[in-house]
């Protein structure tokens, strides 16, 4: 393959078996390096981490999903050291290229994978979300990204970011492959889901970087907004800056306690960005873990009856188009933290969020989203599918 978009990992080739019929027979898969393959190391975006790793000897269950329904593997993908970023840009690795908004970043850590699949050199391929890390290159790259009810997927085989944040995903190239993967993955929701009500969260547009940005979309939420009966709300009622910080806090002490040992004893040579926001975890105490936890789960009870069993949340996924990749460090930071507060509502709630790539601003891809009930993925996807089908500007 001539990987044109530096999405792919230089590991040497072994044959990975598949399954010769099914569902996925005939599409091609990559694999984001974070997840095991058998006869692979798992490099976890980290040359330090790749160079003690042992070749895995088992595939991630999640990962064997898709060979056993057909797929057939290509090649891992590169990802943002220790999967800690939503840049999309690794110290260590040649940057991979965003064919849909040249000159601008992919997203991170699930880097690579969107990559490869917006430059058709996979039909599928693995990613993860913890912060944001499958919705954000999602919208960057013009692909559909689903943020799964935390827990609906096994991360078994797979490198931990933050346990109780961390979700399987994945990239396919058109809407009805995304919805065909979901079958293979998800299976069948405990029971059906139709949108009753639309609820527009204002306060989470207000995060737009400017007009421009709520213009673009204007039209995809009227789309939307045709499936039930409209409200507007602000979803956060003014609180937005302490779930930002409860999201902060309780996922980076969670990274330092999956890899704090690892980076003090090998002394981690840890890229800028990463090396800040792990600085940030050590930093966190117990006594900020046990306020901001309760604050977790008065959101989630919050934002759950909000949405009852037949709402629709409609917010935009990030604040704006791909940051352009030579953006200042201090830009892209800010840029960052006010993604994050965009995409902090999922991953406190643990609750179904899935962006769609209804629009383009300034000739990039700018995506929609649309948070569910707890359970309902597959039905959020069809939704999202069937919307994207009826949608003209």
């Amino acid at each position: 393959m001539d990987d044109l978009v530096n999405a792919f990992m230089d590991h040497p080739a072994v044959d990975v078996p598949s399954a010769k019929i099914g569902p996925l027979a005939g599409y091609s898969l990559a694999v984001k390096d974070i997840f095991d393959v058998a006869g692979y190391k798992t490099g976890c975006g980290s040359p330090e981490k790749l160079a003690e790793a042992e070749i895995a000897t088992e595939t991630a269950p999640s990962v064997q999903k898709f060979l056993d329904a057909g797929a057939r593997f290509i090649g891992k993908t590169t990802t943002e050291e220790l999967a800690f970023s939503l840049n999309g840009d690794n110290i260590h690795y040649p940057r991979p290229l965003n064919v849909a908004a040249p000159g601008r970043l992919t997203g991170g850590s699930s880097s690579g994978s969107a990559a490869a699949v917006a430059a058709g050199l996979a039909d599928i391929a693995t990613g993860s979300d913890t912060g944001g890390s499958v919705r954000a290159p999602a919208s960057y790259c013009g692909l559909m990204g689903l943020r799964a009810t935390h827990g609906r997927m096994s991360l078994e085989g797979t490198m931990p970011l933050a346990e109780s944040f961390d979700c399987f995903g994945w990239f396919a190239k058109t809407p009805d492959l995304y919805a065909n993967v979901a079958g293979v993955l998800l299976g069948d929701d405990e029971k059906p889901f139709k949108p009753g009500r639309i609820m527009i969260a204002d306060d989470l547009f207000d995060l737009l970087m400017g007009e421009g940005e709520a213009t673009a979309l204007a039209p995809a939420v009227s789309h939307v907004s045709d499936l039930a009966p409209v409200s507007h709300l602000t979803i956060a009622d003014g609180d937005l800056e302490t779930w930002y910080w409860a999201f902060r806090k309780l996922q980076a002490a969670e990274a330092w306690e999956a890899h704090g040992d690892w980076i003090e004893r090998v002394q981690a040579k840890l890229g800028p960005g990463v090396k800040e926001r792990f600085d940030f975890g050590r930093s966190v105490t117990r006594a900020d873990v046990d306020e901001m936890s309760p604050i977790r789960a008065q959101i989630t009870r919050h934002v759950e009856e909000l949405l009852g069993d037949d709402g629709l949340i409609v917010l935009p996924t990030v604040p704006s188009i791909a940051p352009k990749a030579d953006m200042e460090f201090e830009n892209l930071d800010e840029f960052r933290n006010r993604a994050l507060r965009l995409l902090c509502t999922s991953g406190l709630t643990g609750l179904p969020q899935l962006t769609l790539p209804f629009v383009r601003y300034q000739e990039c891809p700018l995506g929609l989203s649309l948070l569910a009930p707890r359970g309902m993925d597959r039905s959020l996807i069809d939704i999202g599918v069937r919307l994207l089908k009826s949608f003209s500007l």
